[in-house]
């Protein structure tokens, strides 16, 4: 997920499980951001993104945001 959603939006997701829930764009977009701080916590990142420290080789993008039904 590369972008957020307008915050009026409602996106449906199907989980695996089948259950399906809607969430508004603006709950998606606090979750990816939560998720996008933890990322980077997680990699020594700075707030924009930038490594500030020694170099080395860390994953370069976030490609899964972990959500549950619950969380709507």
């Amino acid at each position: 997920m590369s972008r957020h959603f307008p915050a009026s939006a409602s996106v449906s997701i199907t989980f695996a499980d089948g259950t399906q829930k809607v969430f508004q764009g603006k709950r998606l977009n606090e979750i990816f951001d939560d998720a996008l701080a933890a990322f980077r916590a997680g990699n020594n990142l700075d707030g924009k993104g930038f490594d500030r420290g020694p170099k080395k080789k860390v994953q370069q993008g976030i490609e899964f945001v972990p959500i549950s039904p619950d969380m709507a």
